[in-house]
Parts: structure tokens; sequence; C-alpha cells
């Protein structure tokens, strides 16, 4: 079974922790608040209130072998890169850092971390495109040239076939999948008719899917919007 560690509850390691809660692994978690502690200490496996500034403490607790270690120890920028530090020392396999800047960044990326995580900028990439562009519902960047995005049918397309409409040649975009009014995603054929108002998971250059989303929808699109739009986070 794998095994992780969380050291730091602030928001990104109490959000790491509910979604590993969903998953069959062993969670260690280390922080230094009782109150925290206490509030988690029945869904984890092992929970310790200590200091992670001090190296002898996580040299204790945090197993060498653990399959990945999550630091996020809000705005406790130093000892978020001392842990980092004794992580990579002991040989962690995998350290996952969350950083408060582009500067704290760099230095968790230079003494060891294998991920650093922006939460607040990623958040503000995902929703820039979003806020907008009245076209856009949901926006995930995967890297510096490729996204994923729920994308409106644009008016004109209605009643066409998807080979018809070719978004590929003429957007650059990737079908791959058709939201339902469920809210559940469906892979869709080539000979589907297109119906006004459908929206579609595509894949694509950032530039593309803004190409793509710069028409603008009537006031009722616009509300149909306001009950769909969804944020990846």
């Amino acid at each position: 079974m794998k095994q992780y560690a969380i050291i730091g509850l602030s928001s990104f390691g109490k959000f790491m922790l509910d979604e590993l809660s969903n998953l069959d692994c062993e969670i260690l978690v280390v922080d230094k608040k009782r109150e925290l502690i206490e509030a988690i200490k029945d869904r984890v496996t092992s929970a310790f209130i200590a200091d992670a500034i001090n190296e002898d403490t996580i040299k204790r607790l945090i197993p060498e072998t653990i399959d990945a270690a999550i630091i996020d120890l809000g705005d406790s920028i130093e000892v978020s890169i001392l842990v980092t530090n004794y992580l990579k020392k002991m040989g962690v396999k995998r350290i996952i850092a969350k950083a408060e800047s582009s500067q704290h960044g760099e230095i968790l990326d230079i003494i060891g971390a294998d991920t650093v995580v922006f939460p607040n900028r990623e958040a503000a990439k995902r929703l820039v495109p979003m806020i907008f562009s009245d076209a856009v519902f949901g926006y995930f960047p995967i890297g510096d040239d490729l996204v994923i995005a729920e994308v409106i049918i644009h008016k004109e397309m209605a009643g066409k076939t998807m080979i018809d409409v070719d978004l590929r040649r003429s957007s650059g975009l990737n079908i791959i999948a058709l939201k339902k009014e469920s809210g559940y995603h469906q892979f869709i054929s080539g000979d589907h008719v297109i119906e006004e108002g459908e929206i579609l998971l595509v894949s694509g250059s950032p530039a593309d899917v803004a190409e793509y989303s710069g028409d603008k929808l009537t006031e009722g699109d616009y509300k149909k919007k306001g009950n769909g739009l969804k944020l990846f986070f």
C-alpha cells in the first residue's frame, strides 16, 4: 500500500488530504497546531503535533521509504524550504511543495522539490479565460502549449454533423467529448448532429481556444452559461 506524508495543513494540504482520503493508501500528517491535528486524526493513519522546523523531528516522523511528501506550511516560507531540504537529504522519492511566490518556488526547485505548486497562480490561469470569454465554461492548462476546455457550440454549427464542422481543421481543436445536461461528458461519433447550446470538451493550444471563443453569445446563452460554470480546481 502506498504511503503519503502531508507536512502542514494550510489550504492546499487540506485539499490534498481530502483527495488522498478517497484512495486506498496510508496518510501521515504533521502540523504544529493541535486543533488542526485533532480535526483530522480519525481520517489518517498517523497524525503528529510537531514543529517541522526541527530536522530530527522530520527524520523521526517521516519514513525514508514514503512514496511522496506534500509540504504546505502556509506563509512559513523559510520552514518549507528547510523541510524540503531535510526530505531531499533523506532520499524521499517525491517531494511536492507549495510555493507562496515565484522566488519561493525557484528556491524549492533548486533545493530538490520534484513538483512546485502555485495554487493562486494556477487558479488565475484557469479563471481568466472564463471571465474574459462568454464561450468558455471550463479551462484547464496542461502545459504552456496545451489546454483542455469546455466551449459552447457556435450557432452556425447547429444542424451539422461533427464531421461537417471538422473543428480540428477549422479551429485546431480536438473534440474529446460532449457535455450532457446531467453534467457528465460522453464520447460522440463523427455523425452526431450538433444542437444549439451544446458544450464540447476540447483540447488545443491556448491561442486556438482563445480564437474559437472570440464570438459573443446572446443574453439567453449567457444566462445558460451562468448555470453551468465550472472551475477545474
